[in-house]
């Protein structure tokens, strides 16, 4: 039992304190969750076209370093994509992206997929940049239809929609999410995200993704918890008060996490999953919760081990 976590790796330029300085991390948010993964001790793998810049090495050598398999990782000379970030007072990032002609919106199609490969995760950059995003969205509905579970995080970038390197309007991916929605066992979305996808001719709502056949809507809520929606209902977790340090990666760990609850309970799988009961979701997003609360605890991306979040 294997899952698969695809989409782009990136550095993120992070500022450094208050001054002019920024810090390169490594990013990107399939590759957060990947890491989330493995640190957490789930047999977990990343699919995506990696550079041979040193970033590149970088990325691979850390995926390694969480116990992430590479064997799917493709390569390529193409430069490593950069993501500029700032940062709010709060903590909250926003991010610019210089991703003309990197490796990872290259990615080739991998083929049949092994079963040993019981679960996906997809997300980010990688369902907006072409020729990738349609090679992903393709192994995404793929994949469903071969019995896999699915999850899928659209995690919204406004500033790489709309422009030149976006190859997409809003409202066209707005069209384009809606038409993933059948293939998707669980979304997971902030609620900035749920109201940007609401929004336009094209918007949808949690309701409309439940009825389009997704079985669980997870839902970051910042400082005020996590809650899932599914055709039961509502079940909501509080936030776990911490110093925060920025919010980077911090709905990728929840993404993580989650899967990663779901695996050791045994629940990869679309009728598991429907079949989860309200104390079954508590415990997984409380779990969630904890692990996010330690990554915004400290600077960049930097996700739990699995010694420093225990489960219920």
């Amino acid at each position: 039992m294997t899952i698969l976590v695809c989409g782009e790796a990136l550095v993120d330029l992070v500022p450094v304190h208050e001054g002019p300085l920024l810090s390169p991390k490594l990013g990107g948010g399939p590759f957060n969750v990947a890491v989330t993964l493995g640190r957490l001790g789930s047999p977990v793998a990343f699919l995506s076209r990696v550079s041979t810049d040193p970033f590149g090495e970088q990325i691979l050598g850390s995926l390694r370093d969480a116990g992430v398999d590479t064997t799917w990782v493709q390569r390529g000379a193409e430069p490593t994509t950069l993501a500029m970030t700032t940062l709010a007072d709060d903590g909250s990032a926003q991010y610019s992206f210089y991703a003309d002609g990197t490796a990872d919106r290259l990615v080739a199609d991998p083929g049949q997929l092994p079963d040993k490969i019981t679960a996906l995760s997809f997300g980010t950059l990688s369902l907006l940049y072409e020729p990738g995003a349609s090679v992903y969205a393709a192994l995404l509905h793929r994949a469903h239809a071969a019995g896999k579970l699915t999850m899928l995080d659209p995690n919204i970038r406004p500033a790489a929609i709309d422009s030149p390197s976006g190859d997409i309007t809003a409202d066209g991916f707005r069209a384009r999410f809606n038409t993933w929605l059948p293939a998707v066992d669980i979304v997971k979305v902030s609620e900035d995200d749920s109201h940007w996808l609401g929004s336009g001719p094209e918007g949808t709502s949690v309701d409309d993704w439940l009825a389009s056949g997704v079985t669980a809507v997870v839902m970051t809520r910042g400082s005020a918890g996590v809650s899932v929606f599914t055709a039961s209902g509502e079940i909501s977790v509080p936030g776990v008060p911490v110093d925060v340090v920025d919010t980077i990666g911090a709905g990728d760990t929840v993404h993580g996490a989650l899967l990663h609850f779901l695996e050791e309970e045994n629940i990869l799988t679309s009728g598991a999953l429907s079949e989860m009961i309200k104390e079954e979701w508590e415990r997984a997003l409380r779990f969630a919760a904890r692990a996010a609360a330690i990554t915004v605890s400290r600077p960049g991306a930097d996700p739990p081990w699995a010694s420093e979040a225990p489960r219920d």
